[in-house]
C-alpha cells in the first residue's frame, strides 16, 4: 500500500500559477503510474494529467499546454505545475497512484482546493 500526502494549492488570480506537490510513502514508488484528478462543485471528476513509470505523460485537452506533471523517484514525489490558470480550473485536486487495478481503485491523496479568481 502507498499513502499520498499533498501540499500546495490555494487561491490565485486568473493568469497566475500554482504548484501542487504529492509525497508518497513506500519504497516502490517508481513502479506506479501517477495522476492528478480534479473535481469541481457539481461536476464529474476529471483526469487532469498522468505520468507513467516510464516518465511518459498525458494531459486532458482542458489543461494541455498550461499544466505540467513531473515526478522525482528519488524523493517519491509527483508535482503538478499549473500556469495560466483560469477560473474554470477551480476544483479540488487529488493525487492518485495506480497500484495495478487502475486509478479509480488506487491510492488517493486527501485532496486540496485550488481556487482561481477572475
Amino acid at each position: 500500500q502507498v499513502q499520498l500526502v499533498e501540499s500546495g494549492g490555494g487561491l490565485v488570480q486568473a493568469g497566475g500559477s500554482l504548484r501542487r506537490s504529492c509525497a508518497a510513502t513506500g519504497r516502490i514508488f517508481s513502479i506506479y503510474d501517477m495522476a492528478w484528478y480534479r473535481q469541481a462543485p457539481g461536476k464529474q471528476r476529471e483526469l487532469v494529467a498522468v505520468i507513467k513509470s516510464d516518465f511518459s505523460s498525458k494531459y486532458s485537452d482542458s489543461v494541455k499546454g498550461r499544466f505540467t506533471i513531473s515526478r522525482d523517484n528519488g524523493k517519491n514525489t509527483v508535482d503538478l505545475q499549473m500556469n495560466s490558470l483560469k477560473p474554470e480550473d477551480t476544483a479540488d485536486y487529488y493525487c492518485v497512484a495506480d497500484l495495478g487495478a487502475g486509478f479509480a481503485l488506487g491510492s488517493w491523496g486527501q485532496g486540496t482546493q485550488v481556487t482561481v479568481s477572475s
